[in-house]
């Protein structure tokens, strides 16, 4: 058997969405404050709200349209061509393959956190053991885990939002904050911002194995941005306001840090959330891992990587070669790249994927308009001319404040442009 199964439902749909993102509230965006302080951060993340808004009810369209597992990559291609739908796959894998670095990097600051003797990088190396195992059994039993995992890190937020606000003041939120707000704090922030909702288009490279993705594809993207909005301000405005946030803008278990500001530092809620804040953490990663090793799997069964990670496993049906490859990319950005650097570059591919797809949507309802289209983007065309806007905004902020991982990136994207002329698409 060649194809991947048709078994994920609404339920299951947003606990994947919500996993692919929930670790972005758990730890991550606080690296914002530290270059744009709690106000100037707050404007960032409600202009990247704005945008994540304007772009999933766009996004949905393109997945319910085209649904393969390729999302962006497969929208490009049929938009612009072969080089059209390698560049979106490169920014896609960039997303995808540098999103779980740096949540394993928090997987072990967590556990250190609870356990000192616990050390941080062979605690996020052995994650990516155990979850690309549990991903290669099947995509029943990886949605029903991300099901489990995503709700209980959900209640876990709603929990901590609960004890930590009566202790919010405005007047801890606004001060240490420079004199004024400007947009170079506004844009240092951004990609910090990002990550509150980085991946949620993951979505589409789960959408060949989505029964019924009229209907449950939308559903399971427009609950689950929702959910996210609510979650993502809430923990970042009340968190900002409970104490001195210096303390928390550059760290990576943030949130257990919090209670022990407000409770002591020998609190048992403390050590009790980092023991459950390690459900929000698995389930992005296992999500993302899900992610990840589906767009591998698109790009090379259509002959832009090498064929063999097109393969599935005889047994589950789950790309097993796509799910190895991808973690060794991984243990390789956990060994070299700090995590604030591997959330920054991500990030970078997402907008420059978001971007990409946007006029993908454009050009596709003027190449094909008897597209069948099961989902239509809400305000046509001001919602994904927002999105891309505000994509291509974020996209040049990130370029300006971090020059030297904007080379990286864009570098990689032209080595990998030749090589792909020069050799895979020779081979297609």
């Amino acid at each position: 058997m060649t194809a991947l199964k048709k078994v994920i439902n609404t339920v299951q749909l947003w606990a994947i969405a919500v996993g692919l993102v929930i670790s972005g509230e758990y730890f991550g965006w606080n690296y914002g404050w530290a270059v744009s302080g709690t106000i100037g951060f707050l404007y960032s993340t409600l202009l990247v709200t704005v945008m994540y808004v304007t772009f999933i009810f766009s996004y949905t369209e393109l997945t319910t349209s085209i649904p393969n597992a390729g999302g962006a990559f497969d929208y490009a291609k049929r938009a612009f061509g072969d080089l059209g739908g390698f560049i979106a796959g490169y920014a896609t894998l960039v997303d995808f393959l540098l999103a779980p670095p740096a949540i394993a990097y928090a997987l072990g600051s967590y556990a250190n956190f609870l356990n000192p003797d616990i050390p941080v990088i062979p605690t996020a190396l052995s994650m990516y053991v155990i979850f690309i195992g549990i991903n290669i059994l099947g995509i029943k039993e990886s949605a029903n885990f991300s099901l489990v995992m995503t709700i209980l890190s959900v209640a876990e937020l709603i929990v901590f939002i609960v004890i930590i606000f009566p202790y919010f003041k405005t007047e801890n939120f606004i001060a240490n904050n420079p004199p004024s707000v400007d947009a170079q704090g506004i844009f240092a922030g951004i990609p910090f911002a990002i990550w509150f909702f980085v991946a949620i288009e993951g979505v589409a490279m789960v959408a060949e194995e989505v029964k019924n993705l009229q209907k449950t594809i939308p559903r399971g993207y427009i609950l689950s941005i929702l959910t996210l909005v609510v979650l993502a301000l809430s923990v970042m405005i009340l968190t900002g306001g409970i104490g001195d946030w210096r303390q928390l803008s550059n760290m990576d278990r943030p949130l257990p840090e919090a209670l022990s500001m407000v409770l002591g530092q020998n609190s048992q809620w403390s050590k009790l959330f980092a023991s459950l804040g390690l459900f929000g953490l698995i389930a992005s990663f296992h999500c993302n891992t899900i992610s990840y090793s589906r767009q591998i799997y698109a790009l090379a069964r259509e002959g832009f990587l090498p064929r063999f990670l097109a393969q599935l496993s005889p047994r589950f049906q789950t790309p097993h070669w796509a799910l190895i490859v991808g973690g060794l990319v991984g243990f390789g950005a956990i060994s070299t790249i700090t995590s604030d650097k591997i959330i920054t570059l991500s990030c970078l591919g997402a907008v420059t994927m978001y971007a990409i797809s946007m006029v993908s949507l454009f050009v596709l309802r003027k190449k094909e308009p008897a597209l069948d289209r099961p989902f239509i983007a809400p305000f046509y065309p001001i919602f994904p001319l927002i999105a891309l806007i505000i994509s291509v905004i974020c996209m040049l902020a990130i370029g300006y404040y971090y020059t030297k991982l904007s080379i990286i990136f864009f570098g990689g994207m032209i080595i990998c442009t030749i090589l792909f002329t020069l050799i895979f698409k020779k081979k297609v």
